[in-house]
């Protein structure tokens, strides 16, 4: 089995997470299938407007990009109204910025639509400007067929301004239609691919797509191909036939994923596959060639095989093509990298390796790569920041202007992958580099000054320690105490293992009792499940101070956590048993570290991340493969994608993520392991200076 997996990697390359493509589209597809969140709309009677729970419905039967298309359904009646909103889905650190000139979008109608009775449109940008209704009978001057698409095409220049400030066409972030002529009949029409782009010129078509092959899992195969490289790639385009019938198409991929994930839903069901690739005049290659794969039984192990690949993919396939370094997420910014997921990303990267994915021998190249990269990346006392330029490796102060400089606990996670890495590798060049990475971070200097019982999140050259932010309680920092501690060259003393982390019983001591079991350490319910996986990711809980045994801490954390879905007090569609794991992740309504908490709304809104319960495998295993089975065999039409588990999903809000996380899949890949096989807390632990730090600080197995 492990050789499928090499074959699958072996000509794997870093991928481009192609910002430019989410410069351009507005909306291609909805992964939810009953009505799309990033819309709303609304009627004035007795003018009528078809929604699905006050968004516009989804029609997964006819589209011109796969899966799916919104439908737009209306009556225009005379003193009524009604207006439908699409918006952009503006993920995190995603530039919103559309160079184009021109507004695109594909029509379907099943009866023919007159072009004076069509809708109007009007755009909103950023701030809140918006533009005057605009006709669309012009730009469709016959108006839209009965049965057959057809491009609408309105330069940006033709949209006025009717707002106190002038409209920016740049950075649109809602497309509105809105009533037009009030004929008083009923309409229907299907909208696909909206976007702003600059008018097409003769493109030439892309080359074929190669080395298409299929695997198949449990409910789901998976099509792989090698990456087109072509400045004029637009998408690459996916085929189905089962059962001998003709070739359909079931989807697009965006340019740099050269993956899809055709949830077929059933055991024991062959298909037949072929890609092509297409530029952004929908001229397609010819195909690949056709693969065929067929879906089968998984048992337990074999699960966690395929979770721990798939997720694997983020940090092999997604890491910057030029530092080997994380991005923040996918899809995101391209030219973001972090620090501390890039020592998540190591950690599983030793994984595959282990696994197979890889060959040890591509393993050391990409560890050579990113410490290489490291090694001249801006440093502040020997840390690093949060964000870097994943070409240049200067500082990208994404939280604001104070954060433009070191950041000791992103410093701590990298830390903790590199020390890890060079446990497992023993490649003289590399233990040489990491080891000097390793002791030329000033652990002392973020003491502040010799007196100081903490160590400090942030220092700026400019700024200095302004945002004063102290490291303490019970939360994900404690790996930067036990680093610190350990460092051979710039270390602080022991006693600030108590001083500091444990140093506010407050936010350290717990000792009450939740959902019936006891937690004894943490504020509150324990805290969001990050708490338990990104110290400990690599330092193996099995052990004990004068406060508490760890793992049964860790533990107690997850099952209140999991207790507190299934009790469900806020009634959240979908929380029970096996549907648990509040955690931080890029809610409907941005990034937010979600917990156990009845009464606050922004620590529980429905939103639950696989990560969560995945990544709590070592603490509660039955619960963590119940949870892993309902993610996959129930939710995964939507939920799974070409890195594994999508980042989050809110069914209360009918809402899926489309990104994945740096900080999210790697404990997924590293915390399967450490269930499985202990590897990566058995490296971590085997390093000399953890060992010496765990005796003098007093911590005992």
């Amino acid at each position: 089995m492990r050789l499928c997996y090499l074959l699958i990697f072996l000509a794997a390359v870093p991928l481009q997470a192609n910002t430019a493509y989410f410069q351009r589209v507005i909306f291609d597809n909805s992964l939810t299938a009953d009505r799309y969140f990033y819309s709303s709309g609304k009627a004035s009677s007795p003018s009528t407007l078809l929604l699905e729970r006050r968004k516009l419905p989804v029609d997964a039967k006819t589209f011109f990009t796969g899966p799916n298309s919104l439908r737009l359904q209306w009556k225009s009646m005379p003193t009524g109204g009604w207006v439908a909103e699409i918006r952009v889905d503006a993920f995190r650190n995603h530039p919103l910025y559309f160079p184009g000139t021109t507004l695109f979008f594909w029509c379907y109608s099943p009866q023919p639509i007159a072009a004076t009775d069509l809708p109007r449109i009007v755009l909103k940008d950023t701030g809140q400007n918006f533009t005057n209704p605009l006709d669309i009978s012009a730009y469709a001057r016959n108006g839209i067929p009965a049965r057959k698409w057809i491009q609408i095409q309105i330069p940006l220049d033709r949209f006025a301004t009717a707002s106190i400030h002038a409209f920016e066409p740049h950075r649109v972030r809602r497309v509105f239609f809105v009533q037009g002529k009030a004929d008083a009949a009923p309409h229907t029409m299907l909208l696909d691919e909206v976007k702003i782009d600059s008018e097409h010129r003769a493109e030439p078509v892309p080359p074929a797509v190669t080395h298409a092959r299929a695997k198949g899992y449990e409910l789901h195969v998976d099509i792989t191909w090698d990456p087109v490289h072509s400045a004029d790639l637009g998408r690459y385009v996916i085929y189905r036939s089962i059962g001998g019938a003709a070739f359909r198409p079931i989807g697009i991929q965006v340019p740099g994923v050269h993956h899809y994930e055709d949830f077929l839903g059933h055991i024991n069901q062959t298909a037949r596959y072929r890609v092509t690739a297409e530029n952004r005049n929908y001229r397609e290659s010819p195909a690949s060639k056709i693969v065929s794969a067929s879906t089968h039984p998984m048992n337990d192990d074999q699960l966690l095989t395929m979770v721990q690949r798939a997720c694997f993919r983020y940090y092999w396939e997604g890491a910057h093509p030029v530092s080997g370094m994380t991005r923040e997420d996918l899809p995101g910014n391209d030219k973001i990298v972090t620090t501390g997921a890039t020592g998540f990303g190591i950690m599983a990267l030793v994984v595959g390796v282990d696994r197979g994915f890889i060959t040890r021998q591509q393993g050391v190249k990409r560890l050579l790569k990113i410490v290489n990269f490291l090694a001249k990346a801006d440093r502040y006392h020997g840390a690093w920041s949060h964000f870097m330029n994943g070409s240049t490796g200067k500082t990208i102060p994404v939280f604001g202007m104070y954060d433009n400089g070191a950041d000791i606990v992103e410093t701590a996670f990298l830390m903790e992958g590199l020390l890890t890495a060079r446990q497992y590798f023993h490649n003289p060049e590399l233990d040489h580099k990491i080891t000097d990475l390793w002791k030329t971070v000033d652990w002392r200097w973020f003491r502040r000054t010799p007196e100081d019982k903490f160590v400090f999140w942030h220092w700026s050259p400019e700024y200095s320690w302004y945002i004063n932010h102290r490291i303490t309680g019970w939360n994900e920092t404690m790996i930067v105490y036990l680093l610190a501690i350990a460092s051979p060259t710039h270390g602080v003393p022991p006693s600030m293992y108590y001083s500091g982390w444990a140093g506010m019983p407050k936010y350290f001591i717990n000792g009450g009792t939740y959902y019936g079991i006891k937690l004894p350490l943490g504020a509150g319910t324990g805290g969001p499940l990050f708490f338990t996986q990104y110290s400990f990711m690599g330092f193996d809980p099995h052990i004990s101070d004068r406060f508490a045994n760890y793992f049964k801490n860790n533990r107690a954390m997850a099952l209140i956590n999991r207790a507190y879905c299934q009790q469900n007090p806020k009634h959240y569609k979908g929380y029970g048993p096996d549907d648990w794991g509040l955690t931080a992740v890029d809610g409907p309504r941005g990034y937010r570290a979600y917990e156990p908490s009845p009464k606050h709304p922004r620590l529980d809104d429905g939103t639950i991340a696989p990560t969560g319960a995945i990544a709590s495998f070592p603490y509660t295993p039955k619960a963590s493969m119940a949870a892993l089975k309902f993610f996959y065999q129930k939710l995964g039409a939507r939920l799974w994608g070409p890195f594994g588990f999508r980042d989050a999903f809110n069914l209360q809000q009918d809402w899926v993520s489309r990104i994945n996380m740096g900080l999210n899949q790697a404990p997924m890949v590293v915390m399967i392991e450490n269930y499985r096989t202990g590897l990566i807390w058995k490296l971590f632990m085997s390093n000399p200076e953890i060992q010496s730090m765990c005796k003098r600080v007093g911590l005992r197995q």
